[in-house]
């Protein structure tokens, strides 16, 4: 089956989206574009030159370029203030839509667009494409074979020394709101079940050139008596982290160690003796579905899917949404300095 689709934002992101549409394994030849939406017509133009998208429709109108087009899918590259007006407008003309982070710019906003996709009888999900890098997909594997035994604490590290200029350096809560929920949404996928309450510590280090709220210390409580600990800075120089994070996952069995890069390391109890009880090396499985592990193409791919089996997508935002309340809640947590409840 191959989609028709508009693609709304035609800024610097979207490269990435028309990339993996045009040239990827898992995406070629299944999706038409035939329309570009952006404020700027010039910007769309550029753009459709660019992938040689020659006969596609471009117009600053969403809704008349949906009404003239008549697509399958809207993809939602916009800015996120606009983006609940879009998806609003893009399910009101049949469409499925798969929009970008966040969500959405409010909790309350997210959820009308839950109540709305289901309205309308239409898939409506998030690229939350870096819970589809090899490394998530194999620590979540690994749990779910029980090799650490029962899942306790997911303990992870966020430092880079990032100097991105611009807007963020302005942003209120910037680690939280525009970088956390690619680590909060790992976490919640590692996890497997659903987060309840989040303590959050937020602060801004002295030397910091961020405006506001480049680093914060979290704890979220999970289902299943399950502790995540974050600790993350956007203003910490010298000895940077992947941009994955590193990890720690402790099991009633052992432990696995992931660098956010390739490195693994995994232990298990072997024995019930001695002060420090005896270990043997895990082995961490490839992931038998390569197909799961790339990145922003998986991500549509499995969107796809979803659509053609009739079946919801991995991050539809009926379960998405739990990823940005966390966001939310640190944020409400670090304002009240108080343990704060996650509801959705």
């Amino acid at each position: 089956m191959q989609f028709t689709a508009v693609l709304a934002g035609c800024g610097a992101m979207s490269k990435g989206w028309l990339g993996a549409l045009t040239e990827h394994p898992l995406l070629k030849g299944r999706v038409k574009v035939v329309g570009l939406v952006d404020l700027d017509p010039k910007v769309a133009e550029a753009r459709a030159a660019e992938f040689a998208l020659g006969d596609v429709v471009i117009g600053s109108d969403l809704d008349a370029v949906l009404s003239q087009t008549k697509p399958d899918l809207l993809f939602d590259v916009v800015v996120p203030n606009a983006r609940p007006g879009l998806v609003a407008t893009g399910l009101s003309h049949g469409c499925h839509v798969l929009t970008e982070k966040p969500m959405a710019p409010t909790l309350e906003s997210a959820r009308v667009m839950v109540e709305e996709a289901k309205a309308a009888g239409r898939v409506h999900a998030v690229v939350q494409n870096r819970r589809y890098v090899p490394g998530i997909r194999r620590i979540r594997q690994l749990i779910e074979s029980g090799a650490l035994g029962q899942l306790t604490s997911i303990n992870c590290d966020f430092f880079v020394g990032a100097h991105f200029g611009g807007f963020r350096e302005q942003m209120e809560n910037v680690l939280l709101l525009d970088m956390a929920i690619h680590t909060l949404d790992a976490a919640r996928f590692m996890a497997g079940t659903a987060p309840k309450a989040v303590y959050c510590l937020e602060v801004n280090p002295p030397g910091s050139w961020y405006a506001h709220g480049a680093a914060a210390n979290a704890i979220f409580e999970f289902e299943d008596d399950i502790v995540f600990n974050y600790r993350g800075s956007w203003s910490a120089e010298g000895a940077n982290t992947s941009w994955e994070a590193s990890w720690r996952i402790v099991g009633t069995k052992g432990t696995l160690l992931w660098d956010g890069y390739d490195k693994f390391e995994a232990h298990q109890v072997a024995g019930t003796e001695g002060f420090f009880r005896p270990l043997e090396p895990l082995d961490i499985p490839d992931m038998p579905d390569a197909s799961k592990t790339e990145g922003h193409a998986s991500v549509i791919a499995d969107f796809l899917g979803a659509i053609e089996g009739g079946g919801a997508p991995e991050t539809v935002g009926s379960d998405n949404i739990r990823s940005l309340a966390m966001v939310f809640a640190a944020i409400e947590s670090a304002k009240l300095k108080q343990r704060v409840s996650i509801s959705v």
